[in-house]
């Protein structure tokens, strides 16, 4: 039974959360504020964390990045609207998903179930790549021996592109394989999470080595 953190400043909206949930066999811990998340994430170490932007005291962004320092656990964040502000300084923040409220439980039990994938995989190689060292069985990636911390989006993400290192996958493809959103999803998902991606792989994210911008297309990992 996977641990979901929410952090949830709407009383009405938390307990409803929480009561859909709890039918769709997930273990929640609410909270309040930003604080008290904060909190019960060093006791519980949760799977996942639901999260409010629009919070009293600590704004959501700020949890956000403090969750994201910690290490990987996977962040979908709650907004009352689909703005493109708070969906952008979400996503940068560390998020790896979003969903816009009121949402029904059974679509972010979907969410949640196809966020908590995103660390696994079926190859079996151990693959170098210039610098990097990518072992899909153990789910690990390295950089000249040191060992990158990725979230499971961001590592998915990567195991997906260098799966077929040269071959151009657009947005759209990137939406469907990492997020499993078989929608016309928003292509902001996978900008921020290249973007973070790049700062923890290249020497000089400004101009990346592993992971390409193919200018009206999508992106490709590698060199041609």
């Amino acid at each position: 039974m996977p641990t979901v953190l929410l952090i949830e400043d709407d009383p009405a909206v938390r307990e409803g959360l929480c009561l859909g949930l709890r039918r769709h066999g997930h273990d929640v811990e609410p909270a309040a504020d930003g604080e008290r998340g904060l909190r019960l994430l060093a006791a519980r170490r949760p799977d996942l964390v639901l999260l409010d932007l629009m919070l009293p005291g600590i704004d959501g962004f700020e949890v956000c990045r403090r969750i994201r320092a910690t290490g990987p656990i996977p962040i979908i964040m709650l907004t009352a609207r689909g703005d493109d502000i708070d969906v952008v300084g979400g996503l940068e923040a560390g998020a790896d998903d979003y969903v816009v409220k009121p949402v029904q439980p059974r679509v972010l039990d979907a969410r949640i179930k196809a966020v908590l994938r995103r660390g696994a995989t079926t190859g079996h190689d151990r693959e170098r790549h210039g610098a990097l060292t990518i072992d899909r069985a153990a789910c690990e990636v390295t950089k000249n021996g040191e060992p990158v911390r990725l979230t499971p989006t961001e590592l998915r993400l990567l195991l997906e592109l260098s799966r077929v290192p040269g071959r151009v996958l657009s947005r759209q493809q990137l939406l469907e394989l990492v997020w499993d959103h078989d929608y016309l999803g928003d292509s902001r998902l996978v900008d921020a999470c290249v973007q973070r991606l790049r700062a923890k792989l290249e020497d000089q994210p400004a101009a990346p080595v592993y992971v390409r911008t193919v200018r009206g297309f999508g992106y490709r990992f590698g060199p041609l």
